[in-house]
């Protein structure tokens, strides 16, 4: 009993370190205003305050699987989970907009060494193989409701205690979660894997992904640096590449088949988050400065577009077993592309019934699109979902800081009269963005499908497309 209760404590404690990683995505958004009005920050220091957290989220997530198989996950994670109440303490008090940008990219820091190692440690530490999957779904399910508790959460504590609730939120959770995974003992606090890390890739990626965000960031404010920055992404492009090629423990070693399917499913997960990211960005500004509305209501009034994200999970994995994960992705293309284009229509005037209903509309896209697109990597290279996880995860926190920086930088400050209009262009902008990768993804399919059929040894002509399922390339009967 005490050892049951020890174990559920420590898969709380683990689950809340990945709630908390996933919930600073989005909690800070619906107190952007009330951030900029306090610290003085201009938009671009805004998008800073988002895109510092997801950054190094992004650049490290690939590097921190490998670091805690190399020096033990629970080593690993309590630094992690120490780092990030010390980071959110520091965001709490942050007394000007470059003190919070420095707590916020130390966030993504930990973030990024708590997230893999969370999971790594609830897999290795279940009694046997029921409790792990339980485990794990526990853990997946908690991940999806950190999603619509961001903007709900963020306007709540923005309104009834002021920005700063925001981050001292972390420091209780962090506390609370610390105790059962500090006396862990077992595989997790074993280093040693014989694992290296590729420290000189993982930098190079963190410069890669940070230049790119800061040449769009910086655009209009300082040309020169821009143009620097785009400079430092291609040459540090051209060392991770070649450094990557020849590295004995590569970030990503991924098959030569499996390159084109998993680099398809990363890229449309990355321009999903660009855009959604980017979205969610703008609206709830939108929302606060044009249409006026307290935190805690802007708040409310994107929960139809991020609840759909958790309660769709199970449904959509469903869809991807019965009709393919492509097929699949080009639903949830199509049935966000289709919200998004509502908002943008509707966004000028606050038409609230057909706002709240293009909202669904576009967050029911995501809860079809996610799933399917994490099963489109998972397919891409099987057996190797640690490859096909980190791909993805990195592709959609990169797309999601890029979204950020993309979308600031062209509707530019909320105290402009024609901010709402520069977004609803933006918005309907998405909606193409979305409908060109829903088309693309029919010729990826049909790419995925012929490579199953020549990995399986029946040819790869055009008429195994139409013979074969993209599920997992076995013949269809179609009687």
């Amino acid at each position: 009993m005490k050892r049951e209760r020890s174990g559920s404590l420590l898969t709380l404690g683990l689950c809340g370190g990945y709630f908390l990683v996933l919930l600073d995505v989005t909690v800070v958004n619906v107190a952007l205003p009330s951030i900029g009005s306090g610290l003085h920050a201009t938009v671009t220091g805004l998008a800073w305050v988002v895109d510092a957290y997801a950054v190094p989220l992004a650049a490290l997530l690939l590097a921190s699987g490998a670091i805690g198989d190399s020096l033990g996950h629970r080593r690993v994670v309590v630094s992690g989970f120490l780092g990030f109440g010390l980071a959110s303490v520091v965001c709490a008090l942050a007394p000007s907009a470059p003190v919070l940008i420095a707590g916020r990219a130390l966030q993504g820091v930990c973030a990024a060494l708590m997230l893999p190692g969370t999971l790594a440690l609830l897999a290795e530490s279940a009694a046997d193989d029921r409790a792990r999957i339980r485990a794990v779904g526990l853990w997946a399910a908690v991940g999806g409701a950190a999603l619509p508790a961001g903007p709900f959460l963020g306007g709540l504590l923005t309104e009834a205690a002021g920005w700063r609730a925001v981050f001292w939120l972390n420091v209780p959770v962090i506390i609370a979660a610390l105790v059962p995974v500090v006396r862990l003992t077992g595989p997790g606090d074993r280093p040693g894997s014989g694992n290296r890390v590729d420290w000189p890739g993982a930098a190079l990626l963190v410069v890669v992904i940070g230049s790119a965000v800061t040449a769009v960031i910086q655009a209009d404010v300082s040309p020169r640096l821009s143009i620097g920055m785009v400079v430092l992404m291609i040459i540090a492009c051209a060392a991770f590449r070649r450094i990557e090629r020849t590295a004995g423990h590569p970030l990503l070693r991924v098959p030569a088949p499996a390159r084109r399917p998993l680099g398809a499913a990363s890229a449309i997960a990355g321009l999903m988050n660009l855009c959604s990211l980017g979205s969610l960005f703008l609206l709830t500004q939108v929302f606060q400065d044009t249409y006026r509305l307290a935190p805690f209501a802007a708040g409310l009034l994107l929960l139809p577009a991020m609840l759909p994200l958790p309660l769709l999970g199970v449904p959509a994995g469903r869809l991807v077993g019965r009709i393919g994960p492509w097929r699949t992705s080009v639903l949830g293309l199509a049935v966000a592309a289709a919200g998004l284009a509502g908002l943008a229509a509707s966004i000028g005037r606050p038409d609230y019934p057909v706002l709240i209903g293009s909202l669904a509309l576009w967050g029911s896209g995501l809860g079809i699109l996610t799933p399917a697109i994490v099963a489109a990597a998972l397919r891409a290279v099987p057996g190797a979902a640690g490859i096909a996880s980190g791909a993805s995860n990195t592709a959609r926190q990169a797309g999601g800081a890029l979204g950020v920086a993309v979308f600031a930088a062209l509707a530019g400050s909320p105290d402009d009269r024609a901010f709402a209009q520069h977004t609803s262009w933006l918005l309907a902008g998405a909606a193409g963005v979305f409908t060109v990768t829903a088309l693309a993804s029919f010729g990826v399919r049909a790419a995925a499908v012929r490579a199953a059929a020549v990995h399986a040894g029946r040819g790869d002509t055009a008429d195994h497309v139409d013979r074969h399922d993209d599920r997992d390339g076995q013949p269809v009967d179609r009687r």
